[in-house]
């Protein structure tokens, strides 16, 4: 077995409601960054998982995901990187 280390973005799905989200983008924007037009906050977890492969890797991570780590009715998630330790 091989240790991996497996990044994932987690965000609030589009269309909900992001307070924290909707406060950075108005504070950019008061700031004179006057491009953005929205802000999503999340979370970045990452994870040091041991499996055969990076694909078992990631689809242990997947996994955890889906029943722990991101919120499926309010949350969508992406891995964003799987690297050997």
């Amino acid at each position: 077995m091989t240790r991996f280390r497996v990044a994932v973005h987690i965000v609030p799905r589009r269309g909900l409601l992001d307070p924290q989200g909707k406060a950075v983008a108005d504070a950019l924007r008061s700031l004179g960054f006057d491009g953005v037009d929205d802000v999503h906050v999340g979370r970045h977890i990452v994870a040091e998982v041991r499996a055969a492969d990076a694909k078992a890797a990631e689809a242990q991570v997947r996994a955890m995901c889906a029943k722990l780590l991101a919120n499926p009715v309010t949350e969508d998630f992406e891995i964003a990187g799987v690297n050997a330790a």
